[in-house]
């Protein structure tokens, strides 16, 4: 049988939906290079490290963290546990009870979280009342071995702990903190059939980069 691939990245346009916060950049593509002039085209991007689907690395955080072209390939590469969390309600925080009973058994060294969520791309929603992981559910995938965390979401952390918070982006701590590699902003995980993929993530090598867009998806075996 044919491998299934299944693309699980937005894709790069402009007006496209980013982060609101002076250093999350608004997307610009600019047409360089035309055909009938200088009979090629090339274009120029301005995108930030965390524009769309893509990859944080511990510096995006952790001062002195490894940086995304140091993440290793075996990493970002390999069996991944899709976990099914799409009934969560809005703003709902996951509990280690809960997220152990959805991997059920299943590998915790890459895992999948499905939400659903990019059904509300291009919304207030998306970003105001996703939902999110509790601090205790954060420190239960460290000590499963999670070595990559990705989600249809834009993040795993509550929404409402921003930097106006007495806690700015706990699990994000945790988490990168520890190594944990985290993917954002996934697309179509609902069109996974299989509870259990090969999940490939491969984000821009930026020399030391916080982070970088990133082409991630899925084959079915």
């Amino acid at each position: 049988m044919t491998p299934r691939m299944i693309d699980l990245t937005f894709p790069i346009c402009e007006g496209m939906q980013t982060f609101a916060a002076p250093w999350h950049p608004l997307v610009e593509i600019t047409q360089m290079g035309r055909h009938g002039i200088e009979n090629r085209e090339t274009r120029k991007l301005v995108i930030g490290t965390h524009t769309g689907t893509h990859v944080d690395a511990p510096l995006h955080f952790i001062r002195r963290g490894s940086t995304v072209d140091q993440i290793p390939l075996d990493v970002l590469i390999g069996p991944a546990t899709v976990v099914d969390l799409s009934d969560s309600l809005n703003g709902e925080a996951i509990t280690p009870e809960k997220l152990t009973e959805r991997v059920n058994n299943r590998s915790w060294e890459r895992l999948l979280l499905r939400f659903d969520w990019d059904n509300r791309w291009m919304t207030n929603a998306y970003y105001e009342q996703h939902p999110f992981l509790e601090e205790n559910t954060a420190r239960l995938l460290v000590e499963k071995g999670c070595r990559l965390l990705a989600m249809d979401t834009p993040q795993a952390d509550n929404p409402l702990n921003g930097r106006q918070s007495q806690k700015d982006s706990p699990i994000h701590k945790i988490l990168l903190g520890s190594g944990v590699i985290l993917v954002e902003y996934l697309c179509h995980l609902n069109h996974l059939t299989r509870s259990e993929v090969t999940f490939i993530a491969a984000p821009l090598k930026i020399l030391g980069g916080d982070g970088s867009p990133a082409r991630c998806f899925a084959i079915e075996e």
